[in-house]
């Protein structure tokens, strides 16, 4: 724990004026990020009497081992920056949001020659329409397929679309009316965008006109008697109208707004949102978060509108934005939306009427939301804590590991092996922070020997970081064991970008000075308290003879055999023994299952794509379209080898530069082993093989991630 008074600036030091401040720990990882009209006001608050503090605010600057900041111009600059440097460093101690689900849109990818209507979720992709968010994927389904009678814009595969347009035969929803079928040139290119910008048009909320429009067409129709026609528009009315009830009217028809409610205790935080278009609800989502600083309802909702916002343009943020309080001060989050919307967006709390009625049914759905959410997890916080507190009284360790790292070794007899690290802080996995390894320093089937070269790999990297932010203090030590002066490690991993040179605490920086590549959560500065391997004594002691070889003697090792999960120890010819209800002992089996499930993963990729390795891969600038079309011309790879320059240049898109190197490498590469189908055991002709040297049949039989060891045959 240390003392803030031992980091405290200097009076005088910290400037008068807006700005944002960071907050490190002992490894430089940034753990705080915080913005202020007035830094030096803000930095003083934080340097009071301890007893004073707020208990999560106290944890922080006693977490902390200094302090920096960045002057910027104005209030919004703070903003932005605050936001850009909490999504690049992840710190611990800010809130952050959790999304309790993913959730899916309705995507209209007007980027494309013809748009296409599909479900999308995760980032936002420019030049792509969104509406939603919607609850299921199937509520998405179900207004599209009312709509496509409508609106029959494209909702195919590229793959399909092109198969269609190769055949000249559309495909079911071409037949029977749901889709207009560019793919066969029934409309055109112009013809079928305006559809999408209708279809978009419509689900934007501006459905009023359009269904005048249509019912007056239809009433036109009946009046000349064309009665088919007549028909055919009303039933595109009625399914409009079934369309339109799926979502209720809430607001009067103009009104485009998202409505915020924020349900909170002492510990946690629930936030429901409303995305209102067109004066009906078009969309709904929540997020939840821990309270780990000392914040008001206001600076929740400034954080959720950070959230919510931060990559949203135009459109995408409403003309009206109402919440339960408002943040402090006001101004420049209003004049940020206005930035991110290009036109006025009013930020308010509604006082009465219909948008006071929905926000309380807003407010609702967050109480309901955060009792769920502690329902589900109010367990969990207690189970994880006695977990850690379980594990370090088994390893006999001063405090509870917080942060577990856990290696796994993974290959398929003796090939392609690979090795994986997870990690768990306070009991719940960091994603962000695996990693992957290749074994480089041998060839074969050696665990033991695995396991000590990435332990080796892992660590030197860590030393380096240290040395090179001078917490090191013996630079030779941390040299001899494979961190080179020029920053890079020996075994050829690049160790990451240098820092900015001095002295960065306490200081104020100008223009892009504040992008300082350490402190970010991806690099390998930050050491657990336990290292877990998958594995028994042998593994054990190679972690620990790599950790000593290191002079690393404060990390903690243990590892957990499979077969009678037991809890190895170093330099202990006994193993721990946890009871199979501990909760301990499932921490650490969920720990070793993450690391294996990751490691044959990423094993099984690399397997993959060698089975698909082809002597065509080798030549420079050539493609997978333009191998395709070497194949498809020669029939096989065989027959692409005996062929001359001159006859591989009469290819289409392939000219004599290309052919000479496609001849080298073809002549380079050794003829592959006869194919056999396995299915069959017939040995195949090579006529059967295709680009990627493998046969039409399945090399081996798949296995799902949960198999057993026996079905994986020699996997580990």
């Amino acid at each position: 724990m240390a003392d803030p008074s031992s980091y405290r600036p200097k009076p005088g030091q910290i400037p008068d004026s807006p700005g944002v401040y960071k907050f490190r720990d002992e490894h430089r990882r940034v753990i705080y990020v915080g913005k202020a009209k007035s830094l030096r006001q803000r930095l003083a608050s934080y340097f009071q009497d301890l007893a004073g503090l707020h208990p999560r605010t106290r944890t922080m600057v006693t977490t902390a081992a200094s302090v920096e900041w960045t002057v910027v111009s104005t209030e919004v600059e703070a903003l932005q920056l605050e936001y850009s440097w909490i999504k690049e460093f992840d710190p611990r101690f800010n809130v952050k949001y959790r999304d309790d689900k993913s959730y899916p849109y309705l995507a209209v990818t007007m980027n494309e020659e013809f748009p296409r209507v599909q479900v999308m979720r995760g980032h936002k992709r420019k030049g792509v329409r969104y509406f939603g968010p919607y609850g299921h994927a199937w509520a998405i389904r179900d207004t599209v397929d009312l709509l496509l009678r409508v609106f029959p814009v494209r909702t195919c595969s590229a793959g399909v679309f092109k198969n269609a347009a190769r055949t000249g035969r559309p495909c079911l929803l071409g037949y029977i009316g749901k889709c207009s079928a560019p793919c066969v040139g029934r409309v055109s290119d112009e013809e079928h965008r305006e559809l999408a910008e209708e279809f978009c048009d419509f689900m934007a909320g501006r459905t009023g006109t359009y269904i005048r429009r249509l019912e007056q067409q239809m009433t036109d129709a009946a009046e000349e008697m064309e009665y088919e026609r007549a028909a055919r528009l009303r039933d595109d009315i009625e399914a409009l109208k079934k369309a339109m009830e799926k979502n209720a009217v809430v607001l009067a028809d103009a009104t485009d707004a998202d409505l915020m409610a924020v349900a909170e205790d002492e510990l946690e935080a629930a936030v429901q949102i409303f995305h209102v278009r067109g004066g009906r609800v078009r969309g709904q989502r929540g997020w939840v978060t821990d309270k780990v600083e000392a914040v008001t309802t206001g600076d929740l909702v400034e954080h959720a509108l950070q959230q919510l916002y931060g990559e949203e343009t135009g459109d995408s943020v409403p003309k009206e934005v109402l919440v339960p309080a408002l943040p402090d001060p006001v101004e420049p989050v209003q004049e940020w939306l206005t930035e991110r919307r290009g036109s006025n967006v009013s930020l308010r709390i509604p006082q009465r009427g219909d948008k006071k009625a929905l926000m309380e049914t807003v407010q609702r759905n967050a109480l309901q939301a955060l009792g769920l959410h502690k329902t589900k997890r109010a367990s969990d916080l207690t189970t994880r804590s006695r977990a850690l507190e379980e594990i370090a009284g088994a390893l006999d360790l001063d405090s509870a590991p917080l942060r577990i790292e856990c290696y796994d070794i993974s290959h398929l007899q003796g090939d392609d092996v690979v090795a994986s690290m997870v990690v768990f802080e306070d009991g719940l996995q960091r994603k962000s922070e695996y990693r992957r390894f290749q074994i480089k320093g041998f060839e074969g089937q050696d665990d033991v020997r695995s396991m000590h070269e990435v332990i080796t790999r892992r660590f030197r990297r860590y030393l380096a970081e240290k040395e090179r932010t001078g917490e090191w203090t013996n630079g030779e030590n941390a040299s001899s064991d494979g961190a080179s002066a020029d920053g890079t490690s020996t075994d050829g991993a690049p160790l990451g970008n240098a820092a900015l040179d001095g002295d960065t605490t306490g200081n104020a920086f100008a223009g892009n000075a504040f992008t300082e590549e350490d402190g970010r959560p991806k690099r390998f500065a930050y050491p657990p308290q336990l290292v877990v391997v998958d594995g028994g004594q042998p593994q054990v002691a190679a972690a620990k003879r790599a950790l000593d070889e290191l002079g690393i003697d404060d990390i903690a090792v243990c590892g957990l055999a499979k077969r009678l999960e037991e809890v190895w120890l170093p330099h202990e010819d006994d193993p721990v023994v946890l009871p199979r209800t501990s909760e301990g002992l499932y921490l650490l089996q969920r720990v070793r299952d993450e690391a294996h499930r990751f490691a044959i993963t990423y094993q099984r990729t690399k397997r993959a794509k060698r089975f698909k390795a082809s002597p065509l891969d080798e030549v420079p600038g050539l493609g997978e379209t333009r191998k395709q079309a070497l194949i498809k011309h020669f029939g096989s790879v065989k027959k692409l080898r005996s062929a001359t320059i001159d006859q591989i240049c009469e290819v289409p898109g392939i000219g004599r530069k290309t052919a000479e190197a496609v001849a080298v490498a073809l002549a380079q590469a050794a003829p592959a082993a006869p194919a056999v189908n396995t299915a069959t055991g017939e040995i195949m002709e090579d006529e059967e093989v295709g680009a990627s040297g493998t046969t039409t049949g399945s090399p081996e039989e798949p296995v799902s991630a949960g198999a057993s060891h026996e079905r994986r045959g020699q996997e580990t």
